[in-house]
């Protein structure tokens, strides 16, 4: 096989690909072997046509796009290969001549990763951030706790107030009529959430037990169901039920709940130990943060349209994932939030070409400085991971090997060791 690579643009080109008349006829062959299962000609049981008489009926034409299906796609990632070429998009392939007896040549015009040229990166500065813990934040992290938990206690008379939780009923009516998806039965609803369009929920505070209100709210502009968007309606709500929260005092016994400690002082000294931690963590990861930005914002490339929308495709399933873990689907979220899927994309596109971005630097910042992978540091990693998905290193080895996770993983180790890279060679402001 002969493959020829030709760039045409900043970050396209055309690869052109031959394969030999030996290839093809195999090829052909193969193709005879599944098409002539499925034909019917008088005489013949199925499979059994002999290929003389298929090609005098049918043609040997016929085959012709089998053939090219069961070639094409080897052929492609081995010029891929020998080209050393990395594509980012599918590729737009355009067949230049395929018959028996010739050569099989195929054009594609391929989309690949940008080449870039690094800026500064070396001796680059990162603010110092504060790590320390004042007496504010432990006061702010002790509340939280509290709130987790707090006990819900049943509410018998009084308004509701924001922070508790509700049950309502609520039917949601447009120019008089209800609307589909405007309708819930005891629903739980906490005040203060944000979970409701905006100004529902704070209308219900106020609202007393078997208590009836009229709700005034408008869709935002955006929202995901057209014919609500921007428009004003009503909702008819009945308050049933209000639990509010029974906050924990902070003593002794609140330390016993929560943790291995016998006294508040000890479980405060840790707490705060544990806060100092965090902060110091989050401090190494602005550091971290602030040095790629200015690595990659001192770098010049161009980033094909391909790879941002595949990392708002990777971006969007990880957050239907975590919603997942919430118990809410992506599309109670749309309902909720009045958007739709085109508006979240759009939220995440400016954040994923950043990642998109920064990872590309990163990777150009390892391959200047031959930054490598020992088989010490990828074993490492299989030791680690192996820990997570609970299977031996050696099994993940083999897995990751069969599906070509290994140069995937040995990627990644050269990212991050491009980041630590940076770090080291960095100074503080």
């Amino acid at each position: 096989m002969q493959a020829k690579w030709e760039k045409i643009e900043k970050n396209v080109g055309v690869l052109e690909v031959e394969i030999d008349e030996a290839k093809v006829a195999e090829a052909l062959d193969k193709a005879f072997k599944k098409v002539v299962q499925k034909v019917n000609v008088p005489g013949f049981r199925k499979g059994k046509v002999p290929r003389g008489i298929f090609e005098s009926r049918f043609g040997i034409e016929s085959l012709y796009q089998d053939a090219i299906d069961i070639l094409l796609p080897g052929a492609y990632s081995e010029a891929v290969e020998q080209t050393g070429i990395v594509p980012v998009d599918r590729p737009d392939v355009d067949v230049e001549q395929f018959g028996k007896g010739q050569p099989f040549i195929f054009k594609a015009k391929v989309t690949v990763k940008p080449e870039v040229t690094l800026g500064e990166y070396k001796g680059l500065e990162a603010p110092a951030a504060d790590s320390e813990v004042n007496e504010e934040e432990i006061a702010a992290e002790l509340e939280r706790l509290q709130n987790r938990h707090a006990e819900l206690v049943v509410v018998d008379e009084g308004p509701a107030q924001n922070g508790d939780t509700t049950i309502i009923d609520f039917e949601g009516f447009l120019d008089g009529e209800p609307f589909e998806g405007g309708k819930g039965e005891r629903y739980s609803l906490e005040l203060g959430s944000g979970s409701f369009i905006p100004g529902f929920e704070e209308q219900v505070v106020g609202l007393n037990i078997a208590e009836d209100k009229d709700i005034n709210v408008t869709f935002p502009e955006n929202y995901q169901a057209e014919n609500l968007a921007g428009k004003d309606v009503v909702f008819k709500v009945k308050l049933h039920e209000i639990k509010r929260k029974n906050l924990p005092a902070l003593d002794d016994e609140f330390a016993k709940d929560v943790s291995e400690f016998d006294t508040f002082d000890e479980y405060k000294a840790d707490l705060t130990s544990k806060l100092k931690e965090r902060k110091e963590k989050e401090a190494e990861a602005a550091k971290e943060n602030a040095l790629i930005d200015k690595a990659a914002e001192g770098a010049e490339l161009e980033i094909p349209a391909a790879m941002i929308e595949s990392e708002i495709d990777s971006m969007l399933k990880d957050f239907e994932s975590r919603l997942r873990m919430q118990g809410m689907t992506l599309d109670l979220y749309y309902q909720f939030s009045g958007q739709d899927e085109e508006a979240l994309k759009g939220q995440m596109r400016v954040d994923a070409e950043k990642r998109v971005r920064n990872n590309l630097v990163l990777e150009a910042i390892a391959n200047a400085e031959n930054l490598e992978i020992s088989e010490d540091e990828l074993s490492a990693e299989l030791d680690n991971l192996s820990k997570m998905y609970n299977r031996s290193a050696d099994e993940l080895r083999t897995i990751f090997g069969s599906n070509g996770y290994i140069d995937t993983l040995n990627a990644d180790l050269k990212v991050r060791k491009a980041v630590k890279f940076l770090i080291e060679n960095s100074k503080s402001a």
